[in-house]
């Protein structure tokens, strides 16, 4: 009776873990190739995460068999409804993990993954746009997710030569994200401040101009000014968050810490992607330190999401 009530609690947002391990495999991979290390760290890191996919996925296909209402519960709260496309963005980052290795293979969850999150965006804006229940203080940038996670299409959506397709998700993901950029620099600034819950989703900032930087160059074919801008904002913004790292070391643990990690994994593979087009030693040296940095909280967030697990402390009422 208790296992049965804590999977009614399970919640959608646990497919940011993914998010996070997908993006450290792909940061290792890039890492491996610009650097041309001896070691193949994704060959692990890739089957752990399509694992740790098929698990969360099983688990919540069963609470949707068996507690519809929370399923719907969850898709009307003004928050944890931006969570459902992390299904969707965590069947494109595997794919994106398996383009090296089994092009093939990849074009699967690749072509679900972005025909789903197209959905899930147009699902979402339709809520935002007809709500008649949202308040200024629900929105964080956990709202970036549904739909400026678009711009993660091309990174595989390229290789797989789609480049319209491509392009019609990225021009999606950086018109939005200046647009809710902009509303969420104001709900910050003059209303409340976001509570401690929330306070590791300001790492979703770092995530579109890190990634939309990685998709244009590809959609580009290279660097030019515009680039500069992605890249450079996603590395001020790092800068930003890192200053304020006394107030996020105080935080209680919760789920929502996953957040620290896809952003951090985004603005390493950008700046592994500005060394080996630049060759600035510069960007190594940063490359190499926020792959370190990533690696220990990548692995720090697995530890305390298990010991949270094992002590009850996830899939419970909320108060």
């Amino acid at each position: 009776m208790k296992e049965t009530a804590r999977l009614a609690h399970f919640p959608i947002s646990f497919f940011a873990m993914v998010m996070g391990l997908a993006g450290l495999c792909i940061a290792w991979e890039k890492a491996q190739s610009v650097f041309q290390l001896p070691i193949r760290i994704d060959m692990a890191l890739t089957p752990f995460t399509a694992l740790t996919f098929i698990l969360l996925f099983g688990l919540y296909s069963m609470k949707l068999l068996r507690y519809p209402q929370q399923v719907v519960k969850e898709l009307n709260h003004p928050v944890k409804l931006n969570f459902f496309p992390a299904v969707s963005i965590s069947l494109i980052l595997l794919s994106v993990t398996l383009l090296q290795t089994l092009p093939s293979i990849s074009y699967l969850p690749w072509s679900i993954g972005s025909a789903l999150h197209l959905g899930f965006t147009l699902y979402v804006m339709n809520i935002w746009i007809h709500h008649d229940k949202f308040e200024i203080n629900h929105i964080n940038p956990a709202w970036f997710i549904p739909v400026v996670g678009n711009v993660l299409v091309p990174v595989a959506g390229t290789a797989h030569g789609h480049d319209e397709i491509s392009w019609f998700f990225f021009s999606i993901g950086i018109v939005f994200w200046m647009v809710l950029l902009t509303i969420i620099i104001y709900r910050v600034l003059f209303h409340n401040p976001l509570p401690d819950k929330l306070m590791p989703t300001f790492f979703i900032l770092i995530a579109p101009p890190a990634v939309g930087f990685i998709s244009y160059v590809k959609l580009n074919g290279g660097l030019d000014n515009f680039a500069h801008v992605l890249y450079y904002s996603g590395l001020f913004l790092t800068l930003l968050l890192a200053s304020m790292a006394p107030r996020f070391t105080r935080l209680q643990f919760f789920l929502s810490w996953w957040a620290y990690s896809f952003p951090l994994a985004a603005i390493t593979i950008a700046t592994l992607l500005m060394y080996e087009i630049t060759g600035l030693i510069g960007f190594a040296v940063i490359g190499w330190l926020l792959l370190s940095l990533l690696t220990l909280v990548v692995t720090f967030l697995f530890y305390r999401t298990l010991k949270a697990v094992g002590g009850n402390k996830i899939c419970v009422p909320e108060d």
